[in-house]
């Protein structure tokens, strides 16, 4: 039992689920659909403090109005995309923990896909000048080998 004990407590702390989320009792609307919508809202924004966390997760003071913030604007009959549009237009594409594909993000996106594709492009490229290379010294007559020899045996062999 002792053993068990301090696993059974590790669980527990650890644990994901939506008991654990950062919001207070004073800022739960009296609506459900509307608190259900401020929830989704508020997993989809970046806690500005916290950065890696959504402000419906964050303990900070800014991400708390964040969420009353949401939570206003929902109650002033604002649609999602309004919401989210209000908050990237006042904090950046920043806020959004899965920024939306832009001409401004396309560049951040569409960048380490190209490099990689250059980078294989070149590697197949470099890899066909040394094979041709290879391929045509061994195709020398015996007189054109021996002469390459005396070059290189002249120079040292570079």
């Amino acid at each position: 039992m002792t053993r068990i004990f301090p696993f059974v407590l590790a669980v527990l702390l650890f644990a994901p689920g939506s008991s654990w989320a950062a919001v207070q009792p004073d800022e739960i609307l009296r609506s459900p659909a509307i608190e259900a919508r401020a929830r989704t809202l508020s997993q989809q924004l970046r806690c500005m403090v916290c950065q890696n966390e959504s402000i419906d997760d964050s303990d900070a003071p800014l991400a708390r109005d964040l969420r009353v913030l949401v939570r206003e604007r929902l109650q002033a009959g604002d649609s999602d995309g309004q919401v989210l549009d209000f908050l990237v237009a006042r904090y950046g594409e920043f806020v959004l923990l899965k920024p939306r594909l832009s001409w401004r993000t396309a560049l951040l996106w569409g960048l380490p896909p190209a490099l990689l594709l250059a980078g294989i492009a070149l590697l197949v490229v470099a890899a066909n000048r040394r094979w041709r290379h290879v391929e045509t010294a061994s195709n020398l007559t015996a007189t054109e080998q021996a002469t390459l020899k005396k070059i290189l045996a002249e120079n040292g062999g570079r």
